[in-house]
């Protein structure tokens, strides 16, 4: 049974796996990751057993704007719904938002599109960024 619920409290040894297993920069950065992840807006959580499988977080303005910067789901539970989930309940909390927006490459394009989002018109996707995942 998968528990996606509105995360308390994270540890770092259990994040860094995810991050790790994912392959994201972020990880190399565990400190400043840690403080991102817990000065989120929002952050929900998925474990299985009592081991997180899946996060997603949200930065926001409180009324009008949600970014997504991270979701990820550990790579051996990908394609169990669990992305799904996370999203549905970030998408529940900030339904009534103006515009909620996130980055998105790969394969992870098609999945975005199947929950709601689609390609911002003519904008172009414009960042300064640390990481070399990309």
């Amino acid at each position: 049974m998968i528990d996606v619920n509105m995360a308390d409290e994270i540890e770092q040894n259990e994040i860094l796996e995810l991050y790790c297993e994912n392959h994201w920069s972020s990880a190399e950065k565990p400190d400043l990751l840690m403080k991102a992840l817990r000065n989120s807006d929002a952050l929900v959580t998925a474990r299985i057993s009592g081991k997180l499988v899946g996060l997603a977080n949200a930065i926001s303005d409180g009324y009008l704007v949600v970014y997504y910067p991270h979701m990820l789901v550990h790579p051996a539970h990908q394609g169990k719904g669990i992305g799904r989930k996370l999203m549905e309940a970030m998408q529940t909390k900030y339904s009534n938002f103006h515009q909620q927006m996130l980055t998105a490459d790969g394969e992870a394009v098609d999945f975005y599109k199947r929950l709601g989002f689609d390609k911002a018109g003519v904008a172009k996707a414009m960042w300064i960024y640390g990481g070399n995942e990309h």
